[in-house]
């Protein structure tokens, strides 16, 4: 399956498995609610969890939650795309039906796509995302890694191969110091490092 199957997917509300810059995503369409319950019930995921904001470009996660302005636009030019998932103020309360038990902050995913699923993200524009597995399960390195029932699920899957494997590290900046909150791709040492950096330029 290809690009054209997963657009048609998602705008029908199906959730779809695109590729990242570390795991196998599982998608649906982030400006409705429907499609993203329906991810929500095919994860397994418990209530309350957040799900993050994903796009190909930053501009377009920008454009989506308008409220994202100064220190927070700043640190998230300077890390993205990476393999990053970076919690962000969401003071306009966006996409409440992604934010879980706190909608004053919001997860957002700017990754290095592949080539085809940049295609798809740069058609249909953000999608909520997460990893192709139950909650709890092993992160997708491969398409062979993806429970059956997720597989059956879904409306189409781009096969990129292959990927790294660990998730991306996920960071906390609504504070007044950043918080990593899992450790990933990059390491807690690094990611902070990177901040610290960016933070005094």
């Amino acid at each position: 399956m290809g690009v054209e199957e997963a657009i048609t997917a998602l705008r029908a509300g199906r959730p779809v498995i695109l590729p990242t810059d570390t795991v196998y995503g599982l998608c649906a369409d982030a400006y409705c609610e429907a499609p993203v319950q329906r991810l929500i019930r095919l994860k397994g995921r418990p209530d309350g969890m957040a799900i993050a904001l994903l796009a190909a470009d930053l501009d377009i996660i920008l454009d989506a939650v308008p409220e994202l302005l100064g220190r927070a636009a700043v640190l998230a030019r300077a890390l993205l795309p990476g393999p990053f998932t970076l919690v962000l103020p969401n003071p306009g309360r966006r996409f409440r039906w992604m934010t879980g038990s706190d909608p004053e902050r919001i997860g957002v995913r700017v990754p290095e796509l592949p080539e085809e699923a940049r295609s798809v993200l740069e058609r249909v524009g953000a999608v909520a995302a997460t990893s192709a597995n139950v909650h709890g399960g092993r992160d997708p390195a491969r398409p062979g890694d993806i429970p059956e029932d997720i597989w059956r699920a879904v409306g189409a899957l781009i096969d990129a191969g292959p990927l790294p494997g660990i998730p991306s590290t996920v960071v906390d900046l609504t504070g007044p110091q950043p918080v990593v909150l899992r450790e990933g791709a990059v390491s807690a040492r690094d990611a902070l490092a990177t901040i610290a950096r960016v933070a005094t330029e």
